[in-house]
């Protein structure tokens, strides 16, 4: 279900929602489901990937990494915490008010301010930290795995130690898999991230805040095994333009939304859940193994691919 922007400048104008939509703190997945996802996408890379990305110290260490940034979030550095925490989301319906959505962090900085301007109403909810930087961290990390694959092929041709720069790419393609399995998950993209802020609320879908814990994290935790979600890991595809490619996936995973609440109402989140409720979680979590698979594979391809020219004006 997406919302339009007439119903959403309705139904959020209200000032008393405005707090609802401030930064998240709930984590996408929790610790369970984000090694799974990472582990999956790195049991699953192609084969014609370098050999050390297939030894089983590889695996463990970027599966060790999937929750690694939400490490960063603990009250004892509340600076790291307050920086990062936006990263982890991007509410799409007030990311629409902005057309078109920029590639770039700062232009989308300026671009949303700017955005405040001409909605009023909502210019508290259309600063950045609110509407949340999900594609941005995830294309920027991104950058930096295809630029140390990039050095390895260089250092790899040069016959030269590859440990440095092999240590660096498994950092970066588990902290990547944060992003990508936080990308899976339907609540990541949404003002009703946490409870259904929305004045319209005609089924009745629950505003209390716990939905979003119960589903990524109590439910996964009690419900989900590796094996519910490695069969539903998809072939290999990589992406082509990446940003475009993965906010696409974002739009998809937003497009499910409802289909949480849905599974809520219906009590699937609870206790043993519902065997809806069980095959919706798998598919998200292999959804966010499958694109977090292709993006690291992506990033292998395009690091043989020369780089640009600097002109100098």
């Amino acid at each position: 279900m997406k919302t339009n922007v007439s119903e959403l400048l309705r139904s959020m104008a209200a000032v008393v929602l405005l707090p609802l939509i401030a930064v998240p703190s709930s984590f996408g997945w929790g610790n369970k489901g984000h090694r799974m996802i990472n582990k999956l996408a790195a049991e699953n890379l192609p084969a014609d990937m370098p050999a050390f990305l297939h030894t089983q110290a590889a695996i463990d260490e970027i599966e060790y990494l999937g929750p690694e940034p939400d490490r960063w979030r603990s009250l004892a550095e509340p600076e790291l915490n307050a920086a990062q925490a936006p990263d982890h989301f991007m509410d799409l319906e007030l990311a629409d008010l902005i057309q078109p959505l920029p590639r770039r962090r700062y232009e989308f900085i300026a671009a949303a301010y700017a955005a405040s301007l001409t909605h009023p109403a909502l210019a508290s909810s259309l600063q950045p930290e609110h509407i949340g930087f999900q594609p941005y961290i995830t294309n920027e990390v991104w950058e930096r795995l295809k630029s140390a694959m990039r050095d390895y092929r260089d250092l790899s041709a040069k016959h030269g130690d590859t440990k440095p720069v092999e240590a660096a790419i498994l950092f970066y393609a588990g902290w990547l898999g944060h992003y990508v399995g936080d990308g899976s998950q339907p609540l990541h993209t949404t003002v009703n991230y946490n409870g259904w802020v929305n004045k319209e609320n005609p089924n009745g879908y629950t505003t209390d805040h716990k939905i979003h814990w119960q589903f990524e994290d109590v439910f996964v935790n009690a419900n989900i095994s590796e094996s519910d979600v490695k069969q539903l890991v998809a072939a290999v595809h990589p992406v082509g333009d990446e940003f475009d490619d993965y906010m696409a996936y974002l739009r998809h995973s937003n497009s499910l939304v409802e289909r949480v609440y849905q599974l809520d109402k219906a009590h699937g989140f609870e206790g043993a859940g519902t065997p809806e409720a069980k095959q919706f979680t798998a598919e998200r979590l292999a959804a966010g193994a499958s694109m977090l698979r292709d993006l690291i594979y992506s990033a292998w391809l395009e690091s043989a691919k020369p780089v640009p020219e600097r002109h100098f004006d």
